[in-house]
């Protein structure tokens, strides 16, 4: 049984940092596209950003603020957030998606991530 746990949200001044966990488990981790999703109040979910064999993707309204990096070892990915802005708080979802190329299809709960301005 796959399970992604989030974590390290929480409230923030704008311009301020936070790192988000995602703990994985019940899944072959290295061989896993993972990734980070986002979804604002009243709005659609969106990508945020992903990574798989050391290659990263990025929404582009985010490239340079927000980084994505993995640890294999300890079956973890992480979002690092730099520079956050109100328009930044959303619930922040880890998202795995099998090797054969499939879609996102293990979700975590999300984390509350709040940037006051």
């Amino acid at each position: 049984q796959v399970q992604l746990v989030e974590s390290g949200g929480g409230l923030v001044q704008a311009g301020g940092s936070l790192r988000l966990s995602c703990a994985a488990s019940g899944l072959a981790f290295s061989s896993y596209r993972m990734g980070w999703f986002r979804q604002a109040p009243g709005k659609e979910r969106e990508f945020v950003a992903s990574i798989r064999s050391g290659y990263t993707a990025y929404t582009d309204s985010l490239k340079g603020r927000f980084t994505i990096s993995r640890d294999n070892t300890k079956n973890t990915v992480y979002l690092q957030m730099n520079s956050l802005k109100p328009e930044d708080t959303a619930v922040y979802f880890c998202a795995a998606a099998p090797p054969s190329g499939g879609i996102w299809s293990n979700w975590g709960q999300g984390t509350q991530v709040t940037v006051s301005s």
